[in-house]
């Protein structure tokens, strides 16, 4: 693992580190939930991902193409924010990998010390910052640094999200046994159906079994949303997570 590099500053920040069991798992779906949550608790509140990949090429002025990063632009638009996109995502490759062999191809350092002054900036303004991981834990930012030495310098305690179908006990298990293992704080996990139900045994039993089997609490079990809407999020949000454990880790 990578060594810290960074200032103690971020020490002083609330919010979560949100990371997934594996991709695909709805990450970005539920920093938003937990946005919206922190807002029920009276918080100013903010969205951050800090490295975007498989990011489209869009052109705002002549001669000038940028990349845009779909997930940092939604949870900037969830949490109603008014702040430059370089700040919500200040990395951004094109290429749909992993940030280091992405920032081979493209020929692009990841400059961890521009995540870091975009997070402390974030940090001062808001009351409580949201940070979408890419991927899982053990996803290569640089050759020797990875999702897990980013969480470990945000200092802020993590969230799991995880799948409910067959596979989810052995991919939660191992995230958060391996998390702990690192000395992350880890503050729960929350059980999201990214893909409409199969209404399986396996989604039916998984989420009691995992609750029995983790030293860590779970937050909630989210379900599939047809429309990606504020309201529907927001009201997803009221009803499926656990608020007032949530709120203890905001206060």
């Amino acid at each position: 693992m990578g060594q810290r590099a960074w200032s103690k500053e971020q020490n002083n920040a609330r919010g979560f580190f949100i990371t997934g069991t594996d991709t695909g798992v709805g990450k970005t779906i539920i920093t938003a939930a937990l946005i919206k949550a922190a807002k029920f608790l009276g918080l100013s509140a903010c969205g951050m991902k800090p490295i975007e990949t498989g990011c489209l090429k869009s052109k705002f002025k002549v001669k000038e193409e940028v990349l845009i990063p779909s997930d940092g632009m939604f949870l900037r638009e969830i949490a109603g924010m008014n702040d430059h996109i370089d700040l919500v995502t200040p990395i951004r490759f094109q290429n749909p990998l992993a940030p280091f062999p992405a920032s081979e191809i493209e020929g692009i350092t990841v400059d961890i010390d521009k995540i870091n002054k975009a997070f402390l900036k974030l940090s001062k303004k808001y009351n409580a910052i949201f940070v979408e991981g890419i991927g899982g834990l053990l996803v290569p930012i640089k050759k020797d640094y990875s999702v897990l030495d980013l969480a470990r310098d945000f200092g802020l305690p993590i969230i799991v999200v995880s799948r409910p179908d067959l596979g989810t006990i052995n991919h939660t298990m191992l995230t958060i046994n391996y998390a702990i293992k690192e000395g992350l704080p880890v503050a729960g996990i929350i059980i999201n159906h990214s893909q409409p139900s199969k209404s399986s045994l396996a989604e039916e039993t998984n989420p009691e079994v995992i609750k029995q089997l983790s030293t860590v609490p779970l937050l909630g079990i989210f379900p599939y949303l047809k429309e990606l809407d504020a309201g529907i999020i927001e009201e997803s949000a009221k009803k499926n997570l656990d608020i007032e454990r949530i709120k203890r880790y905001l206060s």
